[in-house]
């Protein structure tokens, strides 16, 4: 019903820039908060960047300042600019979003399939 992918991840040496990007598509009445996780081996999925549909921002400590979380609302696309990244920028990126899928249902949850991200020399 709806789809969730992502573009942009790569490799990278340690104070480049990458951008990430992820389209939602499908049954879509509105979208609220879209949001970047991430997964590094063995470690736990931890939040990078959210944004809902006001355009307020939510950056985790560790990437404040290097990174900008962005959306388009007309093509159901958010954004994720990485600038000075740091070899444990490394992982999996996963975006998600919360929507609806018409003006009476409730909000679900989707996960995007991932993107690799390798900051290395």
């Amino acid at each position: 019903q709806v789809q969730l992918v992502e573009s942009g991840g790569g490799l990278v040496q340690p104070g480049g820039s990458l951008r990430l990007s992820c389209a939602a598509s499908g049954n879509i009445f509105s979208i609220n908060a879209m949001g970047w996780y991430r997964q590094a081996p063995g470690k736990q999925r931890e939040l990078v960047a959210t944004i809902i549909s006001s355009g307020s921002t939510n950056y985790a400590d560790s990437v404040k300042g290097r990174f900008t979380i962005s959306r388009d609302n007309a093509k159901n696309t958010v954004y994720l600019q990485m600038n000075s990244l740091k070899p444990e920028d490394t992982a999996v990126y996963y975006c998600n979003a919360d929507l609806s899928h018409s003006a009476l249902s409730r909000f679900y949850t989707y996960w995007g399939q991932g993107t690799q991200v390798t900051v290395s020399s």
